[in-house]
C-alpha cells in the first residue's frame, strides 16, 4: 500500500497529522501535503481506498504526470545476481544507478531500492541470499553419536562413525558411515560426498581434526595435512578450517549434525544391519528422505533449493574420482632403491643417500625429490621383499658397485664350502638384476665372521635340504637354533675343517675374500 493511501486512511481513523507521521515514519510536511491535496481534489478516505495507487497519486498530484518516473529495477535479475559469490545489494544498486543516469531516468535511492527488493522477496515468497552464497561453501564434520552393524556369525557389534556434510546455502546434506575416523576413511568420505552432490564448492570448511589440519594457530596461516591438501587441489577447492573454539564458523553443519542424529541415528537404533554396505544403504534411504522433506517455515525442501538454485553455481567434478594416497619419507639406499611397505622400488642412481618423499595409492608408487617427481612404479603386492627395478635407473657399468660382482661373491662362498656357494647361486638366480642380491649375499657371508665358516657351511647344507631358495634369515635362524651342529656331528671331518684359515675366522688371508691385496 502506498504511503499516500496510508496517510489518508490514518487521518480518517482519527489520527492527528503528528501521530500519523510518527506511525508511518514519514515527515509531517508529507502528511500535510497529502491531506491538503485530498481536500483540494475532493478525495475522501473511502475514495482513496477504492482507487489504484498510481491513479490516486495522479489525482492528488496531477503535476507529477509530467515528471519523468523512476526506473523500476529488474528484481528478478537482481535476485539471481545476488546468488553469485561476492555480489551485494550495494553493488547491484550502483550498477542500476549508472544505467538510469545513462538513460537519463531518475533512479531510486539506495534505501528505497533495498525496500523494494525486500517487498519483491516477500511478494514472491523467496529467500533473501545475504548470509551464504550458493555453491560457495561446504562444511564437514563427524557426528558425536556412533552406529553399529553386527557380525553374521558371532553377532559381535562393529562401531561405525557418521560423516556429515552440509551446504549452508540450501542446507542440503550428505552422510555415510565409516569404520574409523582415520585419514583414509576421512578422504574417501569426501570423494563420495562430491559424487553425491554432483559438484564442488569454492570453499571446504572442516573442524581442526588431525586428519585434516596439522596446525591452526590464531595469528598464523593454518598448516594442512598433506593428503587433505592434495584432495583439495585435485577438486580445485580451498581449505578453510574453522577457528579453534569457534563453533559458529561452521554453525550450519553443527546444526545439521543434531538434526541428522535424530533423523538417521535415532531411527536406526533398533535396525540390525550385518555389513557396512547394508548399513550405508539404510543411511542413504533416510538421508534422501531428509533432504526431500519440506521446510517448516518456508516453501520447498533442501533438495528443491539445491537442485533449482545451488547446483548451477558449483564447480564441475573431475572426470576421475580422487584416489586416496599416503605420504612417507625415505632415504635412497646404496642399491638405488627405496623401501615402501616391505617392497623395493628403484630410483635414478643420482639420488643415492638423498631423502625423498614417497606417495602411494592402491595402484601406484611415486617418488618425489624437493617436490619434483623423479619416478613412478606400479605398486607391488604379495610376497615381501620384491624389487621393481627400472634399468634406466642403473649407473653405467654399475659404478656404485664396482667393488662387487657376482663372480666375487661366488668365489668368496666357494672358499667356505660347496653348500654355501650353492645358496649364493640360488639367491642370484632369484633376482632379475644382479645388484638386488648384493645386500642379502653380503649379510649371509658375514655370518662366518660371527660364528665360523664350518657352521655357516653346515647351516647352508641343512637349509638346502628343506628350503628351495634359502635366504640370510633362514641361515641365521638355523645357526641360532644350533641345527647346524647336529649336521656337524653326523659327518666326518672335511678338508675345510682341517684348514686353520677356514676354521678360525681371525686367520683369514686375502684369498678368502676373492683375491690378493683385498681387490
Amino acid at each position: 500500500m502506498s504511503k499516500e493511501k496510508q496517510i489518508l486512511l490514518c487521518c480518517a481513523s482519527g489520527f492527528s497529522q503528528r501521530r500519523t507521521a510518527d506511525t508511518l515514519g514519514v515527515s509531517r510536511n508529507t502528511v500535510s501535503a497529502v491531506v491538503a491535496a485530498a481536500k483540494r481534489q475532493h478525495i475522501s478516505a473511502q475514495d482513496a481506498e477504492l482507487m489504484d495507487e498510481p491513479d490516486l497519486i495522479l489525482k492528488l498530484f496531477p503535476e507529477k504526470a509530467f515528471e519523468p518516473t523512476q526506473e523500476i529495477p529488474d528484481f528478478d535479475k537482481i535476485h539471481k545476481e545476488l546468488l553469485r559469490s561476492g555480489v551485494t545489494l550495494r553493488i547491484l544498486w550502483d550498477e542500476y544507478r549508472d544505467e538510469c543516469l545513462t538513460a537519463k531516468r531518475p533512479p531510486y535511492m539506495y534505501s528505497q531500492f533495498c525496500k523494494l527488493y525486500s517487498d519483491y522477496v516477500d511478494q514472491h515468497r523467496l529467500t533473501m541470499h545475504l548470509q551464504h552464497k550458493p555453491g560457495d561453501k561446504c562444511m564437514v564434520d563427524w557426528a558425536g553419536t556412533t552406529l553399529s552393524f553386527y557380525d553374521t556369525v558371532t553377532d559381535e557389534p562393529y562401531t561405525c562413525y557418521l560423516f556429515v556434510a552440509t551446504l549452508p546455502f540450501s542446507m542440503y546434506c550428505y552422510a555415510e558411515t565409516c569404520l574409523t575416523m582415520k585419514q583414509e576413511d576421512w578422504i574417501n568420505a569426501h570423494v563420495h560426498m562430491y559424487e553425491y552432490f554432483g559438484g564442488v564448492t569454492r570453499i571446504l570448511v572442516s573442524d581442526n581434526l588431525k586428519t585434516g589440519v596439522i596446525s591452526n594457530k590464531k595469528n598464523d596461516d593454518p598448516v594442512m595435512n598433506r593428503c587433505y591438501q592434495e584432495l583439495a587441489d585435485y577438486y580445485k577447492t580451498a581449505l578453510l578450517p574453522a577457528r579453534v573454539l569457534s563453533p559458529k564458523d561452521k554453525a550450519a553443519v553443527e546444526g545439521e549434525v543434531g538434526k541428522l542424529t535424530s533423523h538417521i541415528i535415532a531411527k536406526l537404533r533398533n535396525r540390525r544391519c550385518f555389513s557396512l554396505t547394508e548399513l550405508n544403504a539404510e543411511v542413504r534411504k533416510l538421508l534422501d528422505a531428509y533432504n526431500r522433506r519440506d521446510f517448516q517455515k518456508k516453501d520447498g525442501s533442501r533438495y528443491s533449493v539445491f537442485s533449482n538454485e545451488e547446483i548451477l553455481f558449483m564447480q564441475t567434478l573431475p572426470g576421475i574420482p580422487y584416489e586416496f594416497s599416503l605420504w612417507k619419507t625415505a632415504t635412497v639406499q646404496l642399491n638405488y632403491h627405496v623401501a615402501f611397505d616391505n617392497q623395493y622400488y628403484s630410483v635414478p642412481y643420482a639420488y643415492v643417500r638423498k631423502k625423498v618423499d614417497i606417495r602411494s595409492t592402491k595402484s601406484l608408487v611415486e617418488v618425489f625429490y624437493q617436490n619434483t617427481r623423479v619416478c613412478s612404479h606400479r605398486r607391488l603386492y604379495g610376497r615381501k621383499g620384491q624389487y621393481d627395478t627400472n634399468p634406466d635407473h642403473m649407473p653405467e657399468n654399475h659404478k656404485l658397485y664396482s667393488e662387487w660382482n657376482s663372480e666375487r661373491f661366488l668365489h668368496w662362498a666357494g672358499n667356505i664350502g660347496p653348500s654355501t656357494r650353492e645358496v649364493i647361486e640360488k639367491i642370484f638366480a632369484s633376482y632379475r638384476v644382479e645388484e638386488q642380491a648384493y645386500r642379502g649375499c653380503l649379510s649371509l657371508l658375514k655370518l662366518a665372521d660371527k660364528y665360523s665358516t664350518e657352521r655357516l657351511e653346515n647351516a647352508c647344507k641343512v637349509a638346502l635340504k628343506h628350503i628351495p631358495i634359502p635366504r640370510y634369515r633362514n641361515i641365521r635362524l638355523i645357526i641360532e637354533a644350533g641345527q647346524d651342529l647336529k649336521e656337524s656331528e653326523n659327518k666326518t671331518e672335511t678338508p675345510f675343517s682341517k684348514d686353520p684359515v677356514n676354521r678360525y675366522t681371525h686367520l683369514r688371508g686375502a684369498s678368502y675374500y676373492g683375491g690378493a691385496n683385498h681387490e
